[in-house]
């Protein structure tokens, strides 16, 4: 069969663990050691941000919105930090709390989006990856896990935007 047929043959095969499954709702069937990831990375994510909330790490986490005027960036903080605080807390306990979840809403999934992405852009500061690609990807257990949510979030993307 060759090559080519045997990855046509597995990728017929091969069944999105996340689908829409009606409108506003979709069906989870992540594996167990996926739904482990999903469940202790939001805490760990959490727990990182209390421990040193004004770590270099988290500049990606919180860009500034004033950059060359302190005073205005004061301000900035002071009204909307407690807001974007809270949303983030929110959606990384929404992804740990779903993580389980056979079926998830919108609002869920959505949820599960911009945690990944949280989590996604804390670790890729923390690997110092930039939007240049090396020539060949390292393979540690840290950058694989990175590429493992960047996949996790591609897909969310694709379903919820109708292109599962």
């Amino acid at each position: 069969m060759g090559d080519d047929g045997e990855r046509q043959l597995s990728a017929a095969r091969w069944k999105s663990p996340l689908r829409r499954s009606g409108p506003g709702t979709y069906t989870v069937a992540f594996g167990a050691e996926d739904r482990a990831v999903l469940r202790a990375l939001p805490a760990q994510l959490g727990a990182a941000i209390a421990a040193k909330p004004e770590d270099a790490v988290f500049r990606r986490l919180f860009p500034p919105a004033y950059a060359n005027d302190a005073i205005a960036e004061e301000e900035y903080r002071s009204m909307v930090q407690p807001d974007l605080d809270e949303a983030r807390a929110l959606a990384l306990t929404t992804l740990a709390q779903t993580a389980d979840a056979t079926e998830l809403s919108e609002e869920q999934l959505d949820a599960w989006l911009r945690a990944l992405n949280y989590i996604r852009l804390w670790l890729g500061t923390l690997l110092d990856i930039s939007e240049d690609e090396p020539e060949e990807e390292p393979e540690d257990p840290a950058h694989l896990l990175y590429y493992l949510l960047t996949a996790w979030q591609e897909l969310v993307v694709s379903v919820m935007s109708g292109e599962d």
